[in-house]
């Protein structure tokens, strides 16, 4: 299971169409209703009945957009949820496999592609909760994915070399050099950061390093920790904000009635601008400098017990994707002290 799916994943109920009746013991009904007209209904679901968070909520939101516009595009936006086949999945997960990514200018992954098939899903489960007839959702059979998948993270050198590319004598550089090493520094999501506050911040001119407790993925608190470098660059951003903005990074451009508060994807853009004007991979987004931290941590000789309590994972399983460094370091132990040559 991807992180992704860890992130905005929601319980799976599978119904079966061999079932005359519903878990509520009531006959599935056929509507009248459109599948597309069914967008608010699905969301307020997902809210009330399954718990999820608005960011979660926003996603897949965007992700159910995709499979509206493509029944518009099919002239299938007439299609009642009883009439949804076997057939139009296929179809789509063809459509799916032929999208390219407008920002690698790549196929969509497996991984992308299955996060589509999961929202998908969630549709179908909602039906059959309002005792909708509609087609069973283990119909829609995800894609195999490989097991082991490489992270992709950066060396210390690119590190340096993406954390030094703002110019710093301007306030937007100072600013976006103070998310890099905040970035870096700490571990955190990007979602975590986007909604840090001022007042979390509490430098003074004795402050060193810094504790700051957030409220991360599944409401879960933790502390996170900025480095002594880190600090120094965030004191100089906050040294140019002149405003009284609630939030610790805001746009400077952009409508003046819109919110200040920087987006996820505005600190995704910022960090792959950054990474383009250091030569380093293309690959690279807030993730990858998440990824970049506990690969350091790990390749120091930090356990693996607290990696995850840095990066806020509630199970272990999800830190062991980081379990090839740690693979990596004790094979190059074990090749430096017990090589074997003792016995010759």
């Amino acid at each position: 299971m991807t992180k992704f799916f860890e992130k905005f994943k929601i319980e799976i109920e599978y119904t079966s169409q061999n079932v005359s009746l519903s878990k509520y013991n009531m006959p599935l009904k056929k509507v009248n209703k459109p599948i597309i007209e069914y967008r608010t209904d699905f969301l307020e679901y997902l809210e009330v009945e399954k718990g999820l968070a608005n960011r979660s909520q926003e996603t897949y939101n965007r992700i159910l957009n995709k499979f509206f516009n493509w029944l518009k595009e099919n002239n299938l936006e007439n299609l009642k949820p009883h009439q949804l086949s076997e057939d139009h999945i296929w179809k789509y997960r063809v459509f799916l496999s032929r999208c390219v990514n407008k920002n690698t200018g790549q196929p969509l992954t497996r991984t992308t592609q299955n996060h589509h098939l999961i929202v998908l899903r969630s549709l179908l489960n909602f039906f059959a909760d309002r005792n909708i007839s509609c087609l069973p959702s283990e119909k829609i059979k995800l894609i195999k994915e490989s097991k082991e998948k490489a992270i992709k993270f950066l060396d210390i050198e690119q590190i340096k070399r993406l954390i030094s590319a703002p110019n710093i004598h301007t306030k937007t550089g100072l600013r976006d050099r103070a998310i890099l090493e905040s970035l870096f520094s700490t571990g955190m999501r990007v979602s975590e950061l986007a909604s840090l506050n001022r007042d979390q911040i509490k430098i003074t001119p004795k402050t060193k390093d810094l504790e700051v407790t957030i409220i991360g993925k599944g409401n879960r608190p933790r502390p996170v920790y900025f480095s002594e470098r880190a600090v120094k660059w965030l004191r100089k951003y906050l040294q140019t904000r002149k405003d009284k903005q609630k939030p610790l990074f805001i746009r400077y451009k952009g409508p003046k009635n819109s919110p200040l508060r920087l987006t996820t994807r505005s600190i995704e853009n910022i960090v792959k601008k950054y990474a383009k004007k250091a030569g380093v991979p293309i690959f690279t987004v807030p993730h990858t400098l998440r990824h970049s931290f506990a690969t350091l941590l790990l390749s120091k000789g930090v356990d693996l017990r607290t990696v995850q309590e840095f990066l806020g994972h509630k199970n272990i399983a999800t830190t062991q994707i980081y379990t090839h460094i740690v693979s990596k370091r004790l094979r190059e132990i074990h090749r430096k002290f017990h090589s074997g040559k003792e016995l010759e």
